[in-house]
């Protein structure tokens, strides 16, 4: 009996997680950081056409603090704010298309690589690691004071 009461459970919850929204492709989650969907060109004439400046995050499928990011940071709703006003924003895998060639022009040697670029796709700083919100935030503020 309480094999079958704990496999109905065990069904149930598979059901009820079954509907859960799934995040827009744009979006780390539903109030975070919306992520450019073009092309790098296409971000880079994006920055120079609103002036604002580029965060590029490089990173790769089997990276564990990459993951973290993925799904502590950028889905924060203040980092999304924050993020989404000040800065166009790039997400790309190393491994992986675009980000090959990104990762060997910006000399990327360690995952992730967070790359902050005006908008003329010149290099303003760079750091690489895990980064909690709030520290992501105030990684942000630092970047635009300079």
């Amino acid at each position: 009996m309480k094999i079958i009461t704990s496999i109905i459970a065990v069904f149930l919850m598979i059901s009820a997680t079954a509907n859960e929204p799934v995040p827009s492709p744009g979006k780390a989650a539903n109030s975070g950081i919306e992520f450019h969907q073009g092309s790098w060109d296409e971000a880079l004439k994006l920055a120079r056409e609103t002036g604002k400046p580029v965060f590029l995050d490089i990173s790769a499928s089997w990276c564990g603090p990459c993951n973290a990011l993925k799904k502590t940071t950028f889905p924060n709703e203040e980092v999304g704010v924050f993020y989404n006003e000040n800065f166009i924003n790039v997400l790309v895998d190393g491994d992986k298309g675009e980000g090959i060639d990104l990762a060997k022009e910006f000399r990327v040697s360690a995952y992730p690589s967070m790359l902050f670029l005006n908008s003329k796709g010149e290099l303003i700083a760079r750091t690489s690691g895990y980064r909690d919100p709030q520290n992501f935030i105030a990684l942000g503020q630092q970047v635009l004071e300079q």
